[in-house]
Order: structure tokens, then sequence, then C-alpha cells
């Protein structure tokens, strides 16, 4: 046998054995292991509880009612769920180390995804948390935006109303189903006007082997019961009278959809260029009402723009990334605001189109889907 092949083999026999004692050290310290019940301090005492020991931090708090917004499902890639140790965490984990600033990691702030409850815990959280709630509802509608994205209708049963501010998420609950044996949680924007305070909207994009995702697109059924729980978030539009640059992509239109009717309701009138990127014509959706809404308001603009125009039927908008068209036609930036929502690697490229333009640090805001 060749070298090359014998180096191959043994690299492969390697991969494979590390892989099966990783997936034993899991299983053995979720299921063998036990910890015991720990004792977790909240914000000196503000509030103490009893859980038994041996999962995250999130997850402990969660099912103890206390709700830590979390847009990546604890997968450690929102960072998110940052809250304060101050004794019994452990040691830093290698997954928290870039997702934690120096000045953070000084002040013991951790990813509490990241986080396993092994022993009694002090923590530290900020306040508001302890009014988010858990909230109990009927799918009402399903409706298809696109082959891929879908726009879900949620009437609330219990509580029967919600108080929210337009760029807020809820954090959906997808119970366990076959190929997922646990409920998860994850998080997408509202995109109704808070005016409409007995239901919420969501607009889902379906990931490939996403297990929130999968569930809506393949189980779920109008009429079904659901959970959540919320509102979370500081995206939300500033006070100032500055003109906006708005950008998204595909379910990045659901803030944005929930802050225009608001804005049209309350009669707030700053001037808005809103930039929409996809792929093919038939990826794009809500373009007739963005198209009403430009009669309606004088003081806004809906500029959509498609990477792959050949594809997918007549086209006669903007050609390109989205970020190219902000770059043709948001003129110069330094006295306006910006507003992004999507994909980490569009919201970068954005951010670096504007900055080009003019625009500081403290006038983006952004809303990362990760």
């Amino acid at each position: 046998m060749p070298g090359w092949q014998v180096i191959l083999i043994a690299s492969a026999l390697v991969c494979a054995v590390s892989g099966a004692l990783a997936a034993l050290l899991v299983f053995a310290e979720r299921f063998l292991v036990r910890y015991g019940r720990c004792l977790i301090d909240i914000n000196r005492g503000h509030k103490r509880l009893t859980a038994q020991g041996g999962r995250t931090l999130l997850a402990t708090l969660m099912e103890e009612g206390i709700f830590v917004p979390s847009a990546c499902g604890g997968r450690g890639t929102c960072a998110l769920c940052k809250l304060k140790v101050l004794q019994g965490g452990g040691p830093l984990a290698p997954t928290e180390v870039p997702l934690l600033k120096p000045d953070e990691i000084r002040d013991r702030v951790r990813i509490s995804c990241q986080v396993k409850v092994r022993n009694d815990i002090a923590i530290e959280v900020p306040e508001e948390l302890f009014s988010i709630r858990s909230y109990r509802g009927v799918v009402e509608r399903i409706l298809d935006l696109t082959h891929d994205i879908k726009e879900l209708r949620i009437r609330l049963v219990e509580p029967e109303s919600i108080r929210f501010t337009p760029g807020q998420y809820i954090q959906l609950v997808a119970p366990a189903y076959e190929g997922s044996p646990e409920p998860v949680y994850r998080a997408y924007s509202m995109s109704r006007p808070p005016s409409d305070d007995r239901a919420v909207e969501t607009i889902i994009r379906l990931v490939p082997d996403g297990i929130c995702t999968t569930w809506v697109f393949r189980h779920l059924k109008e009429g079904d019961e659901v959970e959540f729980n919320g509102p979370y978030g500081q995206f939300r539009l500033s006070t100032t009278p500055r003109e906006m640059i708005w950008i998204a992509g595909g379910s990045g239109m659901a803030p944005f959809w929930s802050i225009l009717r608001h804005m049209q309701e309350k009669n707030v009138r700053r001037k808005t260029m809103f930039f929409f990127g996809a792929v093919r014509r038939n990826d794009i959706f809500f373009l007739d009402e963005m198209r009403r809404k430009e009669k309606e308001l004088e003081w806004f603009r809906f500029v959509p723009a498609l990477s792959a125009p050949a594809e997918g039927g007549q086209w006669d908008g903007e050609h390109g990334l989205i970020t190219e068209a902000v770059d043709r036609l948001a003129g110069d930036a330094a006295d306006k605001e910006a507003y992004l929502c999507g994909s980490p690697g569009m919201i970068d490229a954005a951010i670096k189109v504007l900055k080009a333009k003019g625009m500081t640090d403290d006038r983006i805001f952004y809303d990362k889907f990760a």
C-alpha cells in the first residue's frame, strides 16, 4: 500500500476516534454525570433559585422563566446572551473568547449559552429581563411570500395582548419533533406595528436543516397552538430628525415593515431610502405593498436590487449586490443615519460602504441575523 494511502487512512481513523470520544464526553456529561441541585443568585440577592445542574446557564434560566435573548438558539454565535458571572462560572471557554471584548472579559461578562451550571453560581442580569413574558397563541395565518420565506401570524391567547417597540423580536419555541428531541428557541423580528397588539407576525426564511424553520415549513399548520417569549432587542429608530438609509435582505424585511407602518400611523415624516437585496425576481416580496407606500408617503423610497436579475423573470430595477446599489444611490451619508438587518456578511459590507460615504459608527444601527 502506498505511503500516502496509509497516511490518509491513519488520519481518517484519528478523526473518527476523536469524534467518537467527543460525542461520548457530551453524552456522559449530559446523561451520566449528576451535579445535583445548584443555587443561582441573581443580582446580589434580588432573586434566588435552585435548579438541577448540568445544563447551560442560558437553558437553566429560561427553564426558570428568566428569558435571556439568544438569536442563535444557544449555538454560541450571536453573542446576545451575555451576562455577568460574578462567581462559580468556571474558566472562560474557548468558544466565548472571540465573542467578548477585553473590557467585557475584565468585567466578568460571559456567553451564557457556553457556561455550564455545575455548582452554585452568582450572576448579574439586566433588570429589563424580568419583565419579559411567555406567551401562548394560535397560528392564524401562514402565508408563502417566496419559495423559502413565509409570513406567520399568531393570535394571542394568554396573555391576550403584547406591548413592544417596532424593531424588537420574539423567541419562538419549536417543540420536540422527529429529528429534534427537545424544544428549541429561535429569534424572529416582529413585522406588525404595535397598534396590532392582539397578534404578532414574523417573516421566517427557511434555513437548510434549521431546527425551527424545518418545523415551521414542514410541520406547523394554521390552528396549531404555539409558544413564544419576548419582546427583546434594542433595534429601534432614534428620536432624531435625520434622513435615514435602511438596508435589508430576505427576512430582514420584518422589522422595517413594522417600523414603516408605525411611522405612517404616528405621522413620523423622516426622509427614508429603503434598500432591499435579493438574488432573483422571485425572491422579492412585498413589492406591490412598498410601491403603494411610496405613493402614500412622499418621504419614503423603496430600492430593490437583484444580484442575478437574468434569472427568475423580467427585471427593470437595480442590478448587483445591495451594497453596490447603496454606493450608487445613497449619496453623501455624513449627516444621515443607517439601519441594517440581515446576515453578518451583508451588514459588515454595508457598514464599510456607509463609512466610506462619511457616516460615523454612532449613526449606524444594525440587527445581525445569526
